[in-house]
């Protein structure tokens, strides 16, 4: 399953519409939740038919598209059975109890096969559901022509701090052709450096958060010296959830181009986990060897 995503191009309106349709998808979820904790012996597919309960009571929920309601009703499940799951494999600290969405600086509703049309040339997305959120133009750098449109399964309608955006999941497995190296390598992440290798190689640690740490205090002081509910604060919030963006997107494209680089070098990669690190610690305080993860015992 590959995920493609584009920015998205429209009026005050048109976002205006999809944070209703966002908002409405909130509330279904957390209807099913609160359904769910008054009928604690339901399942996935109760849930998924309270959604047609919600589009009768609710005129303005009946707007959604009956797919896009049936995705949230999933997502609902997915919190659930996570709980569940947690419950059964006897997890430590806090199980996870599903609870409910707020109102936040970002959101997303989901769409399955209907509720949208692409324009023949790729490049513009029409919602046709009851919002009537209309046309937007798609900015990205991934070609959708590659794909047919059966191989579309699912659009997810994003709200971030900087803009709405459309993640596309396509149904295509990711071939990529590479000749063996016939290396391996371990490597241990650290604090003070991002990973060391079995090289003695390290990597350093570009501490994106570190070096916005005295934006995001200059915001947050800001913020708190505003009035709840006015202008000001929504403002101020706004450049701090943008700042936070920004540092949660340098880590994650640095991590994702330093693995990739490790991942492509090498055959075989061996790490330590924490469990492992532990036990290490464990072994050596009682005068026991250490071990890397994965090697013989």
């Amino acid at each position: 399953m590959l995920v493609f995503e584009a920015k998205l191009e429209g009026t005050k309106e048109q976002y205006g519409k999809l944070d209703e349709a966002i908002r409405t998808a909130r509330f279904v979820r957390n209807s099913c939740i609160r359904y769910w904790m008054d009928n604690k012996d339901i399942g996935r597919y109760e849930l998924s038919a309270y959604c047609a309960v919600l589009a009768k009571e609710f005129e303005w929920a009946n707007n959604l598209n009956s797919m896009a309601r049936q995705a949230s009703a999933e997502r609902a499940w997915s919190a659930i059975s996570r709980f569940y799951d947690a419950c059964k494999k006897n997890k430590p600290g806090k199980k996870g109890y599903p609870r409910f969405k707020k109102e936040q600086t970002h959101g997303s509703v989901e769409y399955k096969t209907s509720g949208w049309v692409l324009s023949s040339d790729r490049r513009y997305i029409t919602f046709s559901d009851g919002f009537e959120a209309g046309t937007f133009k798609m900015w990205g750098t991934r070609d959708l022509h590659f794909y047919q449109l059966k191989q579309f399964k699912r659009v997810r309608v994003v709200r971030r701090a900087d803009g709405y955006y459309c993640q596309f999941c396509i149904d295509q497995e990711r071939q990529e052709k590479r000749e063996p190296t016939l290396k391996t390598v371990g490597i241990d992440v650290g604090l003070n450096h991002f990973y060391t290798d079995s090289d003695g190689q390290t990597v350093a640690n570009p501490r994106h958060l570190r070096k916005s740490e005295k934006s995001l205090k200059r915001f947050s002081r800001c913020m708190s010296k505003t009035q709840k509910g006015s202008k000001n604060r929504a403002k101020f919030r706004n450049k701090l959830a943008r700042k936070h963006l920004k540092v949660s997107r340098q880590r994650k494209d640095f991590a994702i181009k330093t693995a990739r680089c490790v991942v492509m070098s090498n055959d075989l990669v061996a790490y330590v986990s924490e469990a492992a690190r532990q036990r290490g610690l464990e072994g050596a305080k009682y005068g026991s060897p250490a071990r890397w993860a994965g090697s013989p015992t």
